[in-house]
Protein backbone atom coordinates (compact mmCIF):
# COMPACT_ATOMS: atom_id res chain seq x y z
CA UNK A 1 0.00 0.00 0.00
CA UNK A 2 1.05 3.30 -0.66
CA UNK A 3 2.26 5.74 1.88
CA UNK A 4 -0.47 8.32 1.00
CA UNK A 5 -2.93 5.82 0.72
CA UNK A 6 -1.67 4.98 4.33
CA UNK A 7 -2.06 8.26 5.85
CA UNK A 8 -5.31 8.88 3.74
CA UNK A 9 -6.45 5.35 6.17
CA UNK A 10 -5.37 6.31 9.42
CA UNK A 11 -6.61 9.91 9.45
CA UNK A 12 -10.32 8.30 8.62
CA UNK A 13 -9.42 5.80 11.24
CA UNK A 14 -8.86 9.06 13.67
CA UNK A 15 -11.96 10.59 12.59
CA UNK A 16 -14.00 8.06 12.72
CA UNK A 17 -12.88 7.09 16.23
CA UNK A 18 -13.30 10.88 17.76
CA UNK A 19 -17.05 10.39 16.02
CA UNK A 20 -17.54 8.08 18.16
CA UNK A 21 -16.11 9.59 21.29
CA UNK A 22 -18.05 12.90 20.39
CA UNK A 23 -21.28 10.56 19.88
CA UNK A 24 -20.80 8.74 23.69
CA UNK A 25 -20.18 12.54 25.10
CA UNK A 26 -23.67 13.39 23.79
CA UNK A 27 -25.19 10.06 24.83
CA UNK A 28 -28.73 10.55 26.23
CA UNK A 29 -29.82 8.34 28.86
CA UNK A 30 -33.58 8.37 29.50
CA UNK A 31 -34.76 9.79 32.60
CA UNK A 32 -37.78 9.63 34.18
CA UNK A 33 -36.87 9.19 37.63
CA UNK A 34 -35.51 12.31 39.34
CA UNK A 35 -34.95 16.27 38.46
CA UNK A 36 -34.52 19.59 40.04
CA UNK A 37 -36.24 20.24 43.48
CA UNK A 38 -36.28 16.67 44.89
CA UNK A 39 -35.46 16.29 48.24
CA UNK A 40 -34.79 13.02 50.53
CA UNK A 41 -34.48 12.96 54.31
CA UNK A 42 -33.59 9.84 56.19
CA UNK A 43 -32.80 9.01 59.54
CA UNK A 44 -30.48 5.86 60.38
CA UNK A 45 -30.22 4.43 63.49
CA UNK A 46 -28.41 1.47 65.62
CA UNK A 47 -31.13 -0.46 67.04
CA UNK A 48 -33.67 1.44 68.61
CA UNK A 49 -31.05 4.67 69.15
CA UNK A 50 -30.76 7.17 66.79
CA UNK A 51 -27.06 7.63 65.04
CA UNK A 52 -27.22 10.15 62.20
CA UNK A 53 -29.35 11.99 59.86
CA UNK A 54 -28.71 12.30 56.12
CA UNK A 55 -30.28 13.92 53.29
CA UNK A 56 -29.79 13.83 49.35
CA UNK A 57 -31.06 17.01 47.40
CA UNK A 58 -31.15 18.22 44.06
CA UNK A 59 -31.34 21.94 43.60
CA UNK A 60 -33.68 24.10 42.40
CA UNK A 61 -32.31 25.28 39.80
CA UNK A 62 -29.82 23.82 36.99
CA UNK A 63 -25.94 24.96 37.23
CA UNK A 64 -23.71 25.06 33.80
CA UNK A 65 -20.24 23.55 34.24
CA UNK A 66 -18.23 22.83 30.87
CA UNK A 67 -20.97 24.07 28.91
CA UNK A 68 -23.40 21.76 29.75
CA UNK A 69 -26.94 21.88 31.92
CA UNK A 70 -26.31 19.82 35.08
CA UNK A 71 -27.96 18.57 38.14
CA UNK A 72 -26.36 19.94 41.92
CA UNK A 73 -26.95 17.11 43.99
CA UNK A 74 -25.49 17.83 47.74
CA UNK A 75 -25.68 15.06 50.11
CA UNK A 76 -25.12 15.52 53.90
CA UNK A 77 -25.02 13.06 57.17
CA UNK A 78 -24.29 14.50 60.03
CA UNK A 79 -24.21 12.85 63.74
CA UNK A 80 -26.83 13.01 66.12
CA UNK A 81 -27.38 12.62 69.94
CA UNK A 82 -25.27 9.99 71.74
CA UNK A 83 -22.94 9.07 68.76
CA UNK A 84 -22.18 13.01 68.28
CA UNK A 85 -20.53 12.97 71.46
CA UNK A 86 -18.74 9.42 70.66
CA UNK A 87 -17.96 10.46 66.94
CA UNK A 88 -18.77 13.74 65.47
CA UNK A 89 -19.88 13.99 61.80
CA UNK A 90 -20.66 16.68 59.28
CA UNK A 91 -19.91 15.48 56.01
CA UNK A 92 -20.91 17.11 52.57
CA UNK A 93 -20.55 15.60 49.35
CA UNK A 94 -21.96 17.15 46.15
CA UNK A 95 -21.75 16.47 41.99
CA UNK A 96 -22.66 18.08 39.41
CA UNK A 97 -24.41 15.41 37.11
CA UNK A 98 -25.14 16.23 33.65
CA UNK A 99 -29.03 15.98 32.85
CA UNK A 100 -28.98 14.38 29.45
CA UNK A 101 -25.72 12.04 30.13
CA UNK A 102 -26.19 11.01 33.32
CA UNK A 103 -22.36 11.48 34.26
CA UNK A 104 -20.53 13.55 36.56
CA UNK A 105 -18.42 16.97 35.62
CA UNK A 106 -17.40 17.62 39.08
CA UNK A 107 -17.27 16.30 42.31
CA UNK A 108 -16.50 17.72 45.73
CA UNK A 109 -16.69 16.55 49.19
CA UNK A 110 -15.95 18.44 52.52
CA UNK A 111 -15.25 15.36 55.42
CA UNK A 112 -15.61 16.40 59.47
CA UNK A 113 -15.41 13.50 60.93
CA UNK A 114 -13.86 13.98 64.59
CA UNK A 115 -10.79 16.13 63.90
CA UNK A 116 -10.01 14.46 60.42
CA UNK A 117 -10.60 17.21 57.89
CA UNK A 118 -10.59 16.30 54.18
CA UNK A 119 -11.81 18.99 51.04
CA UNK A 120 -11.57 17.27 47.52
CA UNK A 121 -12.44 19.22 44.11
CA UNK A 122 -12.15 15.99 41.21
CA UNK A 123 -12.89 17.42 37.78
CA UNK A 124 -14.10 14.70 35.13
CA UNK A 125 -13.04 15.17 31.23
CA UNK A 126 -14.79 12.65 29.87
CA UNK A 127 -13.47 12.85 26.17
CA UNK A 128 -9.80 12.62 27.58
CA UNK A 129 -11.07 10.08 29.89
CA UNK A 130 -9.39 11.62 32.70
CA UNK A 131 -9.92 12.77 36.47
CA UNK A 132 -8.20 15.54 38.14
CA UNK A 133 -8.21 15.35 41.33
CA UNK A 134 -6.97 18.86 44.28
CA UNK A 135 -6.86 18.26 47.71
CA UNK A 136 -5.13 21.52 49.02
CA UNK A 137 -2.33 22.69 46.92
CA UNK A 138 -1.95 19.16 45.63
CA UNK A 139 -3.18 18.43 41.99
CA UNK A 140 -3.48 15.12 40.31
CA UNK A 141 -4.24 13.60 37.18
CA UNK A 142 -5.27 9.98 36.70
CA UNK A 143 -6.67 8.19 33.52
CA UNK A 144 -10.04 6.34 34.00
CA UNK A 145 -12.25 4.09 32.09
CA UNK A 146 -15.10 5.63 29.54
CA UNK A 147 -18.59 7.09 31.26
CA UNK A 148 -16.94 6.93 34.71
CA UNK A 149 -19.08 8.17 37.53
CA UNK A 150 -18.63 9.55 41.05
CA UNK A 151 -20.09 7.64 43.77
CA UNK A 152 -23.03 10.16 43.79
CA UNK A 153 -23.73 9.91 39.86
CA UNK A 154 -23.54 6.34 39.90
CA UNK A 155 -26.55 6.40 42.09
CA UNK A 156 -28.46 8.30 40.51
CA UNK A 157 -27.18 6.45 36.92
CA UNK A 158 -28.95 3.36 38.50
CA UNK A 159 -32.19 5.13 38.82
CA UNK A 160 -32.88 5.27 35.20
CA UNK A 161 -32.34 1.87 34.62
CA UNK A 162 -35.64 -0.40 34.07
CA UNK A 163 -35.70 -3.09 36.18
CA UNK A 164 -38.53 -4.85 34.24
CA UNK A 165 -35.50 -6.01 31.77
CA UNK A 166 -33.22 -7.02 34.33
CA UNK A 167 -33.05 -10.57 35.32
CA UNK A 168 -33.32 -11.22 38.71
CA UNK A 169 -29.80 -12.22 40.26
CA UNK A 170 -27.90 -10.37 37.11
CA UNK A 171 -25.23 -7.74 38.53
CA UNK A 172 -24.91 -4.40 37.26
CA UNK A 173 -21.44 -2.55 37.22
CA UNK A 174 -20.72 1.06 37.38
CA UNK A 175 -17.58 1.88 36.72
CA UNK A 176 -16.31 4.67 39.90
CA UNK A 177 -14.05 7.01 40.56
CA UNK A 178 -13.27 7.15 44.55
CA UNK A 179 -10.16 8.26 46.49
CA UNK A 180 -7.71 8.35 43.81
CA UNK A 181 -8.52 4.24 42.94
CA UNK A 182 -11.05 3.27 40.18
CA UNK A 183 -13.42 -0.18 41.06
CA UNK A 184 -16.74 -1.44 39.65
CA UNK A 185 -20.14 -0.45 42.03
CA UNK A 186 -21.36 -3.68 41.85
CA UNK A 187 -25.50 -3.99 42.68
CA UNK A 188 -27.16 -7.25 42.67
CA UNK A 189 -30.65 -7.39 41.73
CA UNK A 190 -32.72 -9.40 44.19
CA UNK A 191 -36.31 -9.01 42.96
CA UNK A 192 -39.57 -6.95 44.50
CA UNK A 193 -41.16 -6.83 47.35
CA UNK A 194 -43.74 -5.37 50.11
CA UNK A 195 -42.18 -3.24 52.85
CA UNK A 196 -43.95 -1.01 55.93
CA UNK A 197 -42.39 2.17 56.03
CA UNK A 198 -43.48 5.25 58.62
CA UNK A 199 -45.85 6.31 55.53
CA UNK A 200 -47.75 2.74 54.92
CA UNK A 201 -46.72 -0.33 52.50
CA UNK A 202 -44.60 -0.12 49.36
CA UNK A 203 -44.32 -1.53 46.68
CA UNK A 204 -39.86 -2.33 46.10
CA UNK A 205 -37.19 -3.59 44.40
CA UNK A 206 -34.48 -4.79 46.24
CA UNK A 207 -31.30 -4.33 45.67
CA UNK A 208 -27.71 -5.73 47.13
CA UNK A 209 -24.52 -3.33 46.70
CA UNK A 210 -22.06 -5.86 46.88
CA UNK A 211 -19.46 -4.20 49.52
CA UNK A 212 -15.68 -4.53 49.16
CA UNK A 213 -13.87 -7.19 52.21
CA UNK A 214 -13.19 -4.72 55.05
CA UNK A 215 -12.89 -4.96 58.87
CA UNK A 216 -16.27 -2.77 58.94
CA UNK A 217 -18.53 -5.02 56.82
CA UNK A 218 -19.59 -8.20 57.80
CA UNK A 219 -19.37 -9.91 54.35
CA UNK A 220 -19.50 -8.71 50.47
CA UNK A 221 -23.96 -8.72 51.10
CA UNK A 222 -23.41 -7.26 53.91
CA UNK A 223 -25.78 -3.94 52.27
CA UNK A 224 -29.48 -4.20 51.32
CA UNK A 225 -30.92 -1.96 49.91
CA UNK A 226 -35.24 -1.54 49.16
CA UNK A 227 -35.97 1.34 46.50
CA UNK A 228 -39.67 2.10 45.88
CA UNK A 229 -41.12 0.22 42.66
CA UNK A 230 -42.07 3.03 40.47
CA UNK A 231 -40.56 5.76 38.34
CA UNK A 232 -39.00 7.35 41.50
CA UNK A 233 -36.45 4.31 42.44
CA UNK A 234 -35.63 6.43 45.24
CA UNK A 235 -34.46 4.49 48.51
CA UNK A 236 -36.64 3.75 50.99
CA UNK A 237 -34.95 1.61 53.27
CA UNK A 238 -31.84 0.48 53.75
CA UNK A 239 -29.93 -2.34 56.02
CA UNK A 240 -26.17 -2.73 56.86
CA UNK A 241 -24.67 -5.56 58.62
CA UNK A 242 -21.38 -4.20 60.47
CA UNK A 243 -18.76 -6.38 62.19
CA UNK A 244 -20.30 -5.42 65.36
CA UNK A 245 -24.46 -5.07 65.60
CA UNK A 246 -26.13 -3.51 62.19
CA UNK A 247 -27.30 -0.20 61.11
CA UNK A 248 -30.73 0.63 59.40
CA UNK A 249 -31.27 3.76 57.55
CA UNK A 250 -35.07 4.66 56.69
CA UNK A 251 -36.64 7.60 54.96
CA UNK A 252 -37.99 10.23 56.90
CA UNK A 253 -39.43 13.10 54.88
CA UNK A 254 -39.64 13.75 51.27
CA UNK A 255 -40.82 16.00 48.70
CA UNK A 256 -40.50 17.64 44.83
CA UNK A 257 -40.51 13.48 43.84
CA UNK A 258 -41.56 13.92 40.15
CA UNK A 259 -44.06 11.40 41.07
CA UNK A 260 -46.11 10.44 43.76
CA UNK A 261 -45.21 7.79 45.90
CA UNK A 262 -48.12 5.04 46.18
CA UNK A 263 -48.58 3.95 49.83
CA UNK A 264 -51.49 1.30 50.74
Amino acid sequence: MKKSHISVLAISILVLFFSFRQFEQNRVIPNSSFGIGERVDYRVHYGFINAAEAKVEIAKSVSIINNRPCFKVNVTGRTVGAFDLISRVRDTWRSYIDTSAILPHVFERQIQENRYRKDEKIVFNHAKDQAVSSVKNETKTYNVPNDIHDIISGYFFLRTLDFEKIAEGAIIEVPTFFGGDVYKLRVRYVGKDVIKTKFGKARVIRLNPLMPNNKFFKDEGSMRLWVSDDSNKIPLKVQVDLAIGSLEMDVKSYKGLRKDITWF
